[in-house]
């Protein structure tokens, strides 16, 4: 198990589409180990694979003192009338704080290190949590969820960190 270092824009694994895991090997079950040693950390929700520069359908989470992962996620259920605003960041995108809005409720599927079916769910910030890593997974940051405006200022700010 190692903590590992986190990616940051403009790393170009952040905008890359992760890979479906295959192959449940020990490359995989180290990976795991690794997402939920570096998640385990002051301040840390979620991390996505890519984050530590691995391009695999993976995330860990940390959230009211539950540490856990899911291998191949997909959102399958969202809130489609409640929703949350709130100021969202990201270990990529480090410093920066944006509202961005989120359904209130997620649902993932995923599967587990026996490739046995995992259901993950939750409201307010372990939703958040599932949507923001899941969109990691797909290449997107909570920057492209933006509104036009808030973008805008979003992206001047980050070139001034760069």
């Amino acid at each position: 198990m190692a903590m590992r270092e986190i990616r940051t824009l403009p790393d170009p694994v952040l905008r890359t589409p992760c890979a479906e895991i295959t192959d449940i090997d020990d490359g995989v079950r180290a990976l795991v180990e690794d997402l939920l040693e570096t998640v385990d950390d002051e301040g840390r929700a979620g991390l996505a694979a890519n984050q530590i520069g691995v391009s695999l359908r993976a995330f860990s989470w940390n959230i009211d003192d539950e540490i856990g992962y899911v291998l191949n996620p997909r959102i399958v259920e969202l809130s489609e009338d409640e929703y949350q605003d709130g100021d969202e960041g990201c270990l990529s995108v480090p410093g920066l704080w944006f509202p961005t809005r989120r359904a209130w409720y997620a649902r993932v599927e995923g599967i587990d290190l026996d490739g046995k079916k995992v259901v993950v769910e939750g409201t307010e910030l372990m939703g958040r949590c599932l949507q923001h890593e899941t969109d990691h997974l797909d290449g997107m940051l909570y920057l492209d969820r933006l509104d036009r405006a808030v973008r805008k200022k979003a992206m001047r700010a980050l070139r001034e960190q760069l």
